[in-house]
């Protein structure tokens, strides 16, 4: 889906260091207008001013607004208020993007001072946690900051009132004593590793990827919005009571007619859209994969909110084992192979340092050629920003390295290793050798861990 509405004018969202530059090449020319907020060339102001309220003494301030795109995420508004009468100021952060059809988790492992430094964008409907020492951060405001940051406001925070608690309230203040030394140790890179989470219903809400990072370190994952999530959005009428909600739903289930499921055709059923929780359209049909099984592939769109998927679900039995498929890529010819990524697969190609974790994608049916140029154009153009001015030139070359090899892969310049690890063996790459075994792939059973089990919520069956 777009990152910005059709009509909206994606130049007016320049990088920071694209507006400094042209705000100083304004300064410098002879003819370059008094204010830096008016380009000499007639386009729209670079930093726009308007006079708000001022909620603290309810004279009129000065609010400052800068529009502008942040590295490997997308469009944001920086607001800056001030007041002359009394003082008061204020920063904050909006996204400029539209909600995204999926809320967003994302984990990190700080495991080094530079790690503190990572960005962190925490929009108004995103909680971040610090699972080690049990402190979650609620939604409020937004922010554009860093991990070292979140650290400090919680202690600037929680040390306002300790004078004061240290006699009204001694084992209250005890209590927070002890959690302003952890965090304080956490600051100074006394303590690694700890876990960093970033979740957000909104979708809008971010942590600073670097090139070439495990899933362990860093990892994000997109999920539906509950009822509740979409209610406090804004998404859903919240005078609107769940109750009817789940009687439209009914309705749909009721009216529908049993049908023989043929794979000659597209089958076509009421469902409920993820996003909105309204009725919506669901289309099915059945494709046979021969030597592998038959799967679903299914395509949903919701006239209501707009939300639109396909994905490609496998049925069966759960098998015992998972599977791990191994494909040595030595021809471009290879690239051609079908290829069935479940949503649970993870794909790894250690010569590229690509890692991608379980869920990203969602399930795919296409080509090889077709999976990694989905996943050049993912990371080129949603994750990778070259004009970005915050990217050291360490990191901007280690970026240029990792999707130019990503490239020539794709173009069959390259030979590779692809690995496709499926915990429930419900994935498939084509044995363009078939029915006799393919000598540059390998097939291997393996047993799931104890956390893939629960993941996958298996220890919760009973047979």
């Amino acid at each position: 889906m777009p990152l910005l509405p059709e009509d909206k004018n994606p130049s007016l969202f320049q990088p920071v260091g694209s507006t400094v530059e042209a705000i100083a090449h304004d300064e410098t020319r002879d003819d370059a207008p008094d204010s830096a907020n008016t380009q000499a060339n007639g386009e729209p102001q670079v930093v726009q001013e308007i006079e708000s309220l001022c909620m603290n003494c309810r004279e009129n301030g000065t609010t400052r607004l800068l529009l502008t795109s942040i590295p490997y995420f997308r469009e944001v508004v920086l607001m800056s208020f001030w007041c002359p009468h009394c003082g008061f100021r204020n920063s904050e952060i909006q996204p400029a993007s539209e909600i995204q059809e999926k809320g967003s988790l994302y984990k990190f492992q700080v495991e080094s001072k530079e790690d503190l430094n990572r960005q962190v964008v925490k929009s108004e409907s995103c909680d971040c946690t610090f699972p080690s020492i049990s402190l979650e951060i609620p939604h409020q405001r937004g922010q554009l900051t860093t991990v070292e940051g979140l650290l400090t406001e919680v202690v600037e925070d929680l040390s306002q009132n300790q004078p004061v608690r240290v006699h009204t309230e001694p084992e209250a203040y005890e209590k927070i004593e002890a959690v302003l030394a952890k965090i304080q140790e956490m600051i100074d890179g006394t303590v690694f590793p700890f876990e960093v989470i970033v979740d957000d219903p909104a979708g809008n809400s971010w942590i600073e990827l670097s090139p070439g990072e495990s899933h362990e370190k860093w990892s994000k994952a997109e999920y539906f919005r509950t009822q509740q999530q979409n209610e406090a959005l804004g998404l859903v009428n919240a005078d609107q009571d769940a109750e009817e909600v789940k009687q439209e739903s009914e309705r749909g289930v009721d009216s529908q007619q049993a049908e023989p499921i043929s794979n000659d055709e597209v089958h076509t059923f009421q469902a409920t859209c993820p996003s909105c929780l309204r009725r919506c359209d669901t289309h099915m049909k059945l494709v046979d994969i021969p030597h592998f099984k038959e799967v679903v592939i299914m395509s949903t769109s919701c006239e209501n909110c707009g939300y639109k998927s396909n994905e490609v679900k496998t049925g069966g039995e759960i098998p015992p084992k998972g599977k791990r498929i191994t494909l040595k890529v030595d021809d471009p010819e290879d690239l051609a192979r079908d290829i069935l990524k479940s949503e649970t697969c993870a794909l790894t190609i250690p010569e590229l340092n690509l890692d991608l974790t379980a869920g990203t994608l969602g399930g795919r049916f296409t080509t090889l050629e077709g999976l990694l140029r989905e996943v050049y154009e993912q990371l080129d153009t949603r994750v990778f920003n070259e004009t970005s001015d915050s990217m050291d030139p360490e990191r901007l070359e280690r970026w240029r390295t990792f999707l130019q090899g990503l490239q020539d892969a794709v173009d069959g310049k390259r030979i590779f290793t692809l690995i496709l690890d499926d915990p429930l063996a419900a994935s498939y790459l084509q044995n363009v050798y078939a029915p006799d075994p393919d000598p540059n792939m390998k097939i291997e059973e393996v047993e799931r861990t104890a956390e893939q089990n629960e993941d996958l919520g298996l220890n919760e069956i009973n047979v």
